[in-house]
């Protein structure tokens, strides 16, 4: 394939299509480009999986959810039909299995390299996302010698691990739930968790994250952080699985998943661990206050009754037996992801972090590279299918 084109996209998933509908509307020339098929950041979650928001929470511009059950979750399969239908309903031009391996500035704007042939594009959409490489601290490499190492990339079901015991480290959203469906599945789990906030699955009835939006918390915008590295942070806690419920360590405690400190080395075929448990606890109990004080500032603001909110749970911990590595049948890796840029050969696009520089006219490194669909490009909700249609329309704008 080999053409020019006003604007490439690069990636077909939530924020690529996004653009896609917002430069139709607008007229404007453009070809997406994805390098296996449309959604398949989804695809490839495990067979179990589904949204931490609710179907509400789907609001791609023309492509909202329109079902009837707008406070479930949808499975993994659903969601990938709903951006497939999504595509199809305005036509999208999208080009599957077509990897982009190069982008580089030229004469004309830009070239996109690849094996099936070179585009040239005045402007270019990056929309690939930021989180597109595991990342596998330096001691998975000397546990991957003694014993069987799967990160959740790969994970697809309980009965697709080896047999035993299974250590999982990482405190995320994916390592919890993870945690959580192998043991319900009769495995026997220890969890190696980092630093997350928790919350409720609801207060008062209603979704925690419908309180959340209420208060503005997804309109939160980079500058106003304590640190840049809050793009790295672990999102609250969450659970979409079986209609929704609540879940945290402290959960995953009481059913009987035993919890340690995290994981930080290998030492003489032993894994070493940091003595941290009840500090990893606290950060969670206190996200879970923070998130219910911001539910009664929310309905404050909106004249209503403060919401009765729960109290985490308060039973004591205690740290779980270390696992000898000799006793496991497989470790589980879920310690988040990292930005994966380096395919786009444009000095200073990037920063320290590894995440786009960007402002109001794109990338300042070169005229005409934009980005949509990365964690707080303009807001928290940046990414989310919530509000990546917002950022889509403002760079369609600026590119009409």
């Amino acid at each position: 394939m080999s053409a020019d084109v006003d604007v490439l996209v690069i990636g077909a998933g939530q924020a690529g299509l996004a653009v896609s509908h917002e430069l139709s509307v607008r007229g404007l020339e453009h070809v997406v480009l994805e390098r296996d098929r449309m959604g398949s950041a989804w695809a490839s979650r495990w067979d179990s999986f589904c949204l931490v928001t609710p179907n509400s929470a789907i609001r791609l511009p023309g492509g909202a959810y329109r079902g009837g059950d707008g406070d479930g979750y949808l499975p993994r399969d659903e969601i990938v039909d709903h951006l497939t239908g999504y595509a199809a309903s305005f036509g999208a031009p999208v080009a599957e299995r077509h990897e982009v391996d190069l982008v580089e500035p030229d004469e004309t704007g830009f070239v996109a390299r690849s094996a099936a042939g070179d585009i040239r594009a005045r402007r270019v959409v990056v929309c690939t996302g930021a989180y597109q490489r595991p990342h596998r601290p330096a001691f998975v490499d000397e546990l991957a010698r003694r014993v069987p190492v799967v990160v959740s990339a790969e994970y697809r079901s309980p009965g697709a691990l080896p047999d035993g015991p299974v250590l999982v480290i990482g405190g995320g959203q994916s390592a919890c739930q993870i945690a959580e469906e192998l043991h319900r599945a009769g495995r026997e789990v220890t969890l190696a968790p980092g630093r997350a906030p928790t919350m409720p699955r609801r207060i008062d009835g209603r979704d925690t994250f419908e309180w959340l939006e209420e208060a503005g918390f997804f309109e939160q915008v980079l500058a106003d952080q304590p640190s840049p590295t809050v793009r790295l942070a672990a999102n609250p806690l969450a659970t979409g699985a079986g209609g929704g419920h609540d879940l945290s360590l402290r959960t995953l405690a009481a059913d009987g998943v035993g919890l340690i400190g995290r994981v930080i080395g290998v030492d003489d075929g032993r894994l070493v661990v940091a003595d941290d448990l009840a500090q990893t606890l606290a950060v969670g109990d206190d996200g879970f206050r923070i998130i219910c004080d911001l539910a009664k500032q929310a309905a404050a603001s909106r004249g209503m009754p403060a919401p009765n909110t729960p109290e985490p749970l308060d039973a004591p911990v205690d740290a779980a037996e270390v696992p000898r590595l000799g006793d496991l049948g497989v470790v589980l890796v879920a310690c988040g992801f990292r930005p994966a840029y380096d395919w786009i050969d444009v000095p200073g696009a990037f920063d320290g972090g590894g995440f786009p520089v960007t402002d109001a006219d794109g990338s300042p490194a070169v005229d005409g590279l934009w980005f949509v669909g990365v964690p707080w490009l303009r807001r928290r909700k940046s990414p989310l299918l919530i509000g990546v249609g917002e950022d889509a329309a403002i760079v369609a704008d600026r590119l009409a």
